[in-house]
Parts: C-alpha cells; sequence; structure tokens
C-alpha cells in the first residue's frame, strides 16, 4: 500500500477512531457527556459522549457515521436519507448498500448471508453449511439446495454446476465441460468429457487423462505419483515420485531431484535464468545461487535469501524477520520481532529518494503509531487490534476506540491534536491560527488566540478572560464576551 501517495494510509491512522482528528480551538468539552468539535483533515463534526461509547460524525460530502461502540453502528447518506451500510456487534453482523446499484447484502457472522443484485433482480440467500438459494427469475439458472441431503447449484463453489444426493455419497462436479463423480467422495471418482477421462479409488490407486495434454496416476496416495503435463507444447513436464525414497520434477531448462526425502536433494535451471541449489532436511537447510538469487538458510538459526529486488532476512525463526522489496514507486522495509509484537514498515519513494519516508509502527499492545512523511501523524496507546486487521475501518471504528486511552494527532506540522482518557483531558494546538486550548473535562478550560486567552470553570458558567492588549484577568458570568478580531488596533 503506497501511504505516502494515497490518502487511505495518509489517514489510515485518522480511521483509527471515528473521533480522532480535530485540531480547532473551539472544541466544547463536556466530558463524560459530550464532547464536540471539527475535524481539520475533513472540515466536518466529531461528537463523542459516554466516553468512547456514542460517537457521530459529518462529512462535508454529506455522510453521517453514528453508533455505539461496540454495539452498533451506521453510515447514513444526508443528502438522500439512505442508510449506506451498518452493523451489530461487528462482525456478528453487518449490512451494505450500494447507492450507485442500489445492490444490498447482509451477513450473520458470514454464515446467514443476503446478496440482491438490483439491475439483474437476482436474490441469494445462504445459510453456511446447510441451505443455498439464488433467485434469478428464470428456471433453468435459480436453484434451492439443501445439504447434505440434495443440490445443484450453478456458478458457485468454483464449479460451472454442483450436484449432490446424500453427500458425501454421491456428488457431480462440473467444470469447464470436465465431469466428475464422487461415490462416495472423496474415495471413488470417475472423470469425462472434453477429451478428460478417468477413475479413482482413493487412496488405492486412480489415473486421470486429458487426451495429447496430461496424464495422472497414483497409487497409494501419496507414495507413489506420476504427472505429465503440457504434453501438446515444445515445454512438457513431468512430476513423479516414490516417496520417501525419490521424487523427480523436470521439464526443458530445469530438474529437482529429491533422495530419501527430505534428506538430500537439488535443484538445477539453466531457463529462463539460471539458478543451482542444494538442499539437506528441506526446508531447513538450503543454498542457492543463480541469476538475480542468492539464498543461504541455516533454519531456525539463521535465513537469507535475494530474489531479484526482494530481501529477506530471519534470525532464530520466527524470532526476527527484516525484508525490503521494491514496486514500481516504492521501496519497501519491514522489521518484525516474533511477526507482531513488534512491527514497523517504511516506505521510500524510488524517484525522490530525499523525501522523508512514511512509517507505520506497531507494538503490541501498547502503541500504533502512522507517519506519511509529508506532516501527518497519528499515535494510539493502548493498540491490540490494528497489528491484526490493518485494513478493517469498521473494526477500527467500533472497537479500537475502546482501547485508546491516548491519543496523539498531526494533520500538518504545527497543527496537533492530544487527547487522554477518551477525551476527558484534551489539548490542541494551531501554529496557523496561533491558537491552543486545554481542557480537563468541563471542569476547566484554557483558551488562547492571538487576541486574547479565557479560563473557563464547569463549562463556562464562570471564568476569566484579558485581551492581548491587557494585564489584568477579568472575570466573567455565563457567557464571556468576544474577543476582538486580529485587525482591531
Amino acid at each position: 500500500m503506497n501511504f505516502r501517495h494515497a490518502s487511505a494510509f495518509a489517514v489510515a491512522g485518522l480511521a483509527l477512531v471515528a473521533s480522532a482528528g480535530s485540531m480547532r480551538a473551539d472544541e466544547i468539552n463536556l466530558w463524560p457527556f459530550s464532547v464536540d468539535r471539527q475535524d481539520a483533515a475533513t472540515g466536518g463534526t466529531i461528537h463523542s459522549g459516554l466516553g468512547p461509547f456514542e460517537f457521530s460524525s459529518t462529512s462535508p460530502d454529506g455522510l453521517a457515521t453514528s453508533g455505539f461502540r461496540p454495539l452498533w453502528d451506521e453510515v447514513r447518506d444526508t443528502n438522500t436519507g439512505q442508510q449506506l451500510s451498518g452493523s451489530f456487534i461487528y462482525p456478528l453482523a453487518h449490512w451494505e448498500m450500494d447507492p450507485s446499484t442500489q445492490n444490498r447484502n447482509w451477513t450473520i457472522f458470514n454464515l446467514v448471508n443476503f446478496s440482491q443484485n438490483a439491475a439483474d433482480n437476482i436474490t441469494g440467500f445462504d445459510i453456511w453449511p446447510l441451505y443455498f438459494s439464488r433467485e434469478t427469475g428464470e428456471k433453468a439458472t435459480s436453484y434451492q439446495a439443501m445439504m447434505p441431503i440434495y443440490g445443484e447449484v450453478i456458478q458457485r463453489f468454483n464449479q460451472d454446476r454442483l450436484k449432490w444426493v446424500l453427500f458425501p455419497l454421491y456428488g457431480r462436479f462440473e467444470k469447464a465441460g470436465v465431469t466428475t463423480t464422487t461415490t462416495p467422495w472423496p474415495f471413488v471418482k470417475t472423470v469425462s468429457g472434453e477429451g478428460h477421462r478417468g477413475f479413482e479409488i482413493w487412496p488405492l490407486g486412480g489415473h486421470r487423462e486429458q487426451t495429447g495434454v496430461s496424464r495422472d496416476s497414483f497409487a497409494l496416495w501419496p507414495l507413489l505419483y506420476r504427472q505429465a503435463s503440457k504434453l501438446d507444447t515444445d515445454s512438457p513436464s513431468l512430476k513423479t515420485g516414490f516417496l520417501p525414497f525419490y521424487a523427480l520434477d523436470q521439464s526443458p531448462g530445469y530438474r529437482s531431484e529429491t533422495y530419501l526425502w527430505p534428506l538430500f536433494g537439488y535443484v538445477d535451471r539453466t531457463a529462463p535464468y539460471q539458478y543451482h541449489a542444494r538442499h539437506f532436511l528441506w526446508p531447513l537447510w538450503v543454498q542457492g545461487r543463480g541469476d538475480d538469487r542468492h539464498i543461504n538458510r541455516w533454519a531456525p538459526f539463521y535465513s537469507h535469501s535475494r530474489i531479484k529486488d526482494h530481501d529477506k532476512t530471519w534470525v532464530l525463526w520466527p524470532l526476527w524477520r527484516q525484508a525490503t522489496w521494491n514496486d514500481p514507486k516504492l521501496r519497501h522495509e519491514r522489521r518484525q520481532l516474533l511477526y507482531f509484537i513488534f512491527n514497523e514498515t517504511t516506505q521510500h519513494d524510488r524517484a525522490n529518494p530525499d523525501l522523508k519516508p512514511a512509517r507505520k509502527t506497531h507494538l503490541w499492545p501498547l502503541f500504533s503509531s502512522w507517519d506519511n512523511g509529508a506532516g501527518q501523524k497519528q499515535v494510539q496507546a493502548f493498540s491490540p487490534l490494528e497489528i491484526f486487521l490493518p485494513h478493517q475501518d469498521r473494526t477500527r471504528r467500533l472497537w479500537s476506540p475502546l482501547f485508546s486511552i491516548y491519543r496523539f494527532d498531526q494533520s500538518a506540522p504545527g497543527e496537533t491534536r492530544q487527547s487522554l482518557l477518551w477525551d476527558a483531558v484534551t489539548y490542541s494546538r494551531s501554529e496557523e491560527r496561533n491558537t491552543r486550548q486545554f481542557n480537563l473535562g468541563p471542569l476547566v478550560s484554557y483558551q488562547s488566540q492571538t487576541t486574547g486567552e479565557r479560563i473557563r470553570f464547569f463549562a463556562g458558567v464562570f471564568g476569566f478572560q484579558r485581551t492581548s492588549a491587557q494585564r489584568v484577568w477579568r472575570p466573567y458570568f455565563g457567557r464571556a464576551k468576544s474577543f476582538p478580531s486580529a485587525s482591531t488596533p
């Protein structure tokens, strides 16, 4: 993911919590009942209540998000009044609607699923793994199926057509004109159609063949096997073995043999690139050299591999891992301690290497931090979920804020906001507007700007203020007078 140039990662931290991101000095803090402010990043408004539980926000494009963590949330288009998505105890249940196509779907824990394609008037309803249905308005493409009693489904489960009766006693799989019949699955299978034929009694033995293209056979699976493919081309391949004594994999320009698997073996490739490797107790010890390739593996103690522009190192697997790789625009670096305890990803702009890199860091479960390299930053503590669900916006909205004891957010250099105990204590600063604001809930609020300063107590019941031209703090009760504008002499 390009988190310098793509706004998704540039604001990955901003999406971490629905209430993050305000840098304005006009926050109204009535914690724990209500905290309201404006989001400097989007220009929208953000509200939270009852600590981290109740939340809502609006954006300039008319999207309104609201909910009560972790029970429910919804996203609504205020321009049309349509509900675009929602959830209940996510991921238990959630639903979505595409306003451009009017397509709808909802699911309960991905086991009970409903979908509706408005343009084609197609609806589907499943109760996994017991019931599957689709209604298209045409008998030839509609179906209702009950597992394991009887069913015939179309274009599902990576098959063109799938039929069963008292499964696994009888099953019929059709794909690309080839039919596989199993009675019962997976022990007895017959294959026919489009030049294919075959018969198997698993695991005793079997044979499949596509005339002139491939021939596969096995006996006492997985001990004896032979697979010949691409017989109709100039590059036929063969895989055969009598495990664990011997295995061979060969094709033009490539040969790999293993003896007493996994004790001894080698790989010898001459085309389309040069590569030669020897292994012992594969995959623990491997030594390989070739064109743009280098493997030096002494697992689990040390392993280093370089394949083209992908460089990876393991030390005391799985203790420490470090990897670098390139895509057309970025150079990526990743460092990991026990996969997720420490995980840091850095991205460098290959066209402008002098630019500050973007960085994402997790120290589980203590904190997560984001820096897009162009002035936007965020830190959250604690952060037990982000490392496991990096692309789940709804999880960030409903679950992550419950653990967010502390947050720091910077939309640009000098434009920052900090929050402690779910906005019980907040401090925001804007160098551009020369403003600062501190809130200790509704008890004490301090606000400073170019034209003056103000201290308020008990949600503004009384306080003190002074202008920039005054030294004396003057008390007030009720609503304070406005400060003069910066242009007033």
